[in-house]
């Protein structure tokens, strides 16, 4: 899949943009002031896959926490920062490695020039964010309502303003919860911006829902070489968000590595308990270190070898037992209960076989 070419943007030990991957953000959900809870949920984010780490800077206590925070953890810190441009400045001091900010909320434009003067000195790169839910009263009056023409324009004109203040080292993001809205807004954006992009479907939902919003949008976004880091918005653990945007990013081809599980539907013929089976099988992969191994789970043993074949390896369920599978080759017949773990034993030894 060929990727829009933009301007490089390093932050912390990550480039974005370019012909880098697509990088994997999350935003922790603990009070930033309570720096243990914090690095707690960064480290296990880290050990999930996350590249990036968003933290919400609401106080001057949580912005002068960034700096420990910082320093015990492994991967980029982004500060988001909203209405107070004392507290974008007091973040970029404290160590932050990119702040996020959206210029219409932050208030004056002498305000926006402070923290860009305090970003440049720092070389700390300036995320510039638009949501449909901030979208300005005269582009809203404008285009008749929010659109993503409005979003576009709103945008342009920040990056504009900051370009005039002598600043370039930015990143940019449009949002909205209205998934095709938001699409067309990277599309129409996408040709004007020689910037990364940050991609997202803001305020999508639920882990079912919003997954799903965020499965048809980014894959929209990303299929068409647009974007250059990721997040999916979940209502949820947000361990939950690094698991789908690694899955998505696989499914476009635009990540390679870790284990895949594929799983039948179940149907009629399944005489086993193949959907915990599947979830167990799913969980217990997370810890296992392998590239590129597909593992399939089949609900019975008629279609299950032959369903399977595609797969590196798999196992497929019958009444009380089970088959394990290698390449579409049946190797032996195990007990159900011993389905799991003669799996994961496989696995642990894959690069031995």
């Amino acid at each position: 899949m060929l990727r829009r070419q933009t301007k490089v943007v390093q932050i912390g030990n990550v480039k974005i943009g370019g012909s880098y991957p697509v990088a994997i953000q999350s935003m922790t959900n603990t009070k930033t002031e309570d720096v243990d809870a914090t690095v707690r949920q960064i480290l296990a984010l880290e050990r999930a896959g996350c590249e990036i780490i968003r933290c919400a800077v609401p106080t001057m206590e949580a912005a002068e926490a960034l700096r420990e925070i910082k320093s015990r953890i492994h991967i980029p810190l982004v500060a988001d920062i909203h209405f107070d441009y004392r507290l974008a400045i007091a973040a970029i001091e404290n160590g932050a490695d990119k702040i996020r900010i959206n210029p219409g909320n932050i208030g004056s434009e002498d305000r926006v020039r402070k923290v860009v003067e305090k970003a440049k000195e720092r070389q700390i790169p300036i995320r510039v964010g638009v949501n449909s839910g901030s979208l300005e009263k005269e582009l809203v009056e404008k285009y008749g309502g929010v659109t993503a023409e409005g979003l576009v324009e709103s945008a342009v004109d920040k990056v504009h303003m900051i370009e005039q203040m002598g600043y370039n080292n930015l990143v940019v993001s449009i949002k909205a919860s209205d998934v095709m809205m938001c699409v067309k807004a990277h599309e129409l954006l996408a040709p004007q911006c020689a910037y990364p992009l940050h991609v997202g479907i803001t305020e999508a939902g639920t882990i079912l829902s919003g997954n799903i919003k965020s499965s048809i949008g980014l894959g929209i976004i990303l299929y068409q070489g647009i974007g250059n880091t990721i997040r999916v918005s979940l209502t949820g653990d947000p361990l939950e968000e690094i698991k789908s945007a690694k899955l998505i990013l696989r499914t476009l081809g635009l990540r390679k590595g870790g284990i895949e599980v594929v799983s039948c539907p179940t149907c009629g013929r399944t005489k086993i308990d193949l959907i915990h089976l599947a979830n167990q099988v799913e969980d217990m992969v997370q810890d296992i270190p392998l590239d590129d191994v597909k593992v399939a789970v089949m609900g019975c043993v008629v279609n299950g070898p032959g369903e399977a074949k595609e797969a590196d390896i798999g196992i497929a369920g019958g009444v009380g037992e089970g088959l394990l599978i290698k390449k579409g080759q049946i190797v032996k017949k195990l007990k159900e209960e011993e389905l799991l773990p003669a799996l994961r034993e496989e696995l642990l030894h894959w690069n031995q076989n």
